[in-house]
């Protein structure tokens, strides 16, 4: 029965990195992939709040695999980062790499800190 949550969460978690790309990418000119970066932090932090809140089974199969899972997307980051590279933008390709691993490591921290701060 819980691959139906996580069906149920990924419905909702592909649309939104895919809402939320566009209007990030729309309000950027360069050609650094913003909006992979922001969704990647974005669902980071919310699986690190799921697992410092010590949910349900259910809930984070719902939430951390069905809608991170959506919303995350780690082929995205690393073809935008190939392209990137091949274009002769070594530097931001590197930035890309780095800045991606720093604030996914530091959201999913930040996010199990605030949990277990608000549950207890």
């Amino acid at each position: 029965m819980s691959w139906l949550l996580v069906i149920a969460g990924a419905a909702a978690g592909a649309p939104l990195r895919y809402l939320t790309d566009r209007a990030v990418q729309a309000r950027h000119e360069c050609v650094f992939p913003w909006g992979t970066f922001v969704v990647n932090a974005a669902g980071s932090l919310m699986l690190g709040a799921l697992a410092g809140a010590s949910v349900s089974s259910g809930t984070y199969a719902l939430l951390g695999t069905g809608l991170c899972g959506a919303l995350t997307t780690y082929s995205t980051f690393s073809y935008e980062t190939l392209r990137l590279a091949e274009s002769g933008r070594t530097f931001l390709a590197a930035v890309n790499v780095g800045g991606s691993l720093l604030v996914g490591f530091g959201s999913v921290y930040l996010g199990g800190e605030l949990a277990r701060g608000l549950v207890g």
